[in-house]
């Protein structure tokens, strides 16, 4: 099942669930998502999260095990990850750990798919400025866990559940951009699929260097280059973002030929009247575009044991 992409798991977790809001299916798939269990979506995610994870610790714990072997090794980077820790070196760093450990404790976790590394679309022209490669939990479930769960084990398996709780108010409000900005790119790839279809996507992820993170970089088949940048303000995105993501690409040298910029919440009219053909301009209302034609063909088949 690892080898399915995430979009895969996102729309089989959509169609399972009988979810067709992207918004929606997003907030209870940052938790449950690549379990294959089925949600009662009349129930909030918090009630869930008790019924399905906290009340189901010690089993669910003791297949967690079968993966970690309850390395505190293995433990602490899947932990790093989760919570927002990126690249490979800052990892080892704050694990305390040396890197010829920490590489073969990573190795050990991408062959159990539980880590996955989301390498640059392009390298920075100067070998200096490289930075080491930044990892990723492939699936949500997983993620939750070793955010939440497994930081949190003395207490859980006490079953006092409060400081679980308490954590999981303070992080929920961005936990899901990450899965946000993921699927964003499954959504630039179906936008351009049609317009591009003469020179079409062959890669796409982010670009990152010692000074300049770019949220999306996509390489066409003949070498030219597509960026995007996202904003989840509540406010509408103004002429600065466009401005900003073009500064980021002329700072790292990247000859760019097409944009794109995501605004949960849209743009000002001055940069709908105002953007170029090279530009395309997305909202949260795109987003559904994800979840279009579901059919049962989209199922995928999960061995694990369900809650």
């Amino acid at each position: 099942m690892s080898k399915a992409t995430l979009l895969q798991h996102f729309r089989s977790f959509a169609y399972q669930n009988n979810i067709r809001d992207f918004d929606k299916a997003l907030e209870y798939f940052t938790v449950f998502g690549g379990t294959g269990w089925i949600i009662d979506t009349s129930k909030s995610v918090d009630t869930l999260i008790q019924e399905k994870i906290l009340n189901n610790y010690q089993p669910l714990h003791k297949s967690m095990t079968r993966y970690t072997h309850n390395n505190p090794v293995y433990h602490k980077l899947l932990s790093f990850v989760a919570l927002g820790s990126e690249y490979e070196l800052d990892i080892f760093k704050k694990a305390k750990i040396g890197r010829d450990r920490g590489e073969e404790a990573i190795d050990y976790l991408i062959q159990k798919s539980l880590f996955k590394f989301d390498l640059s679309v392009e390298k920075p022209l100067n070998e200096a400025d490289a930075k080491s490669d930044r990892l990723l939990i492939p699936l949500p479930f997983m993620r939750f866990w070793f955010a939440l769960i497994s930081p949190n084990y003395k207490s859980i398996s006490d079953g006092e559940f409060s400081e679980v709780k308490e954590k999981w108010n303070k992080l929920r409000g961005n936990f899901s951009i990450l899965l946000n900005n993921l699927l964003i790119r499954e959504l630039t790839k179906k936008t351009f699929i049609h317009t591009l279809a003469d020179d079409p996507i062959t890669s796409i992820g982010s670009y990152y260097d010692k000074h300049t993170y770019i949220e999306i970089l996509a390489k066409r088949k003949s070498g030219k280059l597509l960026a995007g940048a996202s904003k989840y303000s509540k406010d509408e995105a103004k002429t600065n973002m466009l401005n900003t993501l073009k500064l980021k690409c002329q700072k790292s040298e990247l000859n760019i030929s097409d944009y794109i910029l995501f605004s949960q919440n849209g743009f000002t009219s001055e940069v709908s009247d105002n953007k170029d053909k090279n530009t395309t301009l997305l909202s949260k209302n795109h987003l559904n575009l994800l979840l279009d034609d579901l059919t049962k063909d989209d199922l995928l088949v999960y061995s694990n044991r369900k809650y």
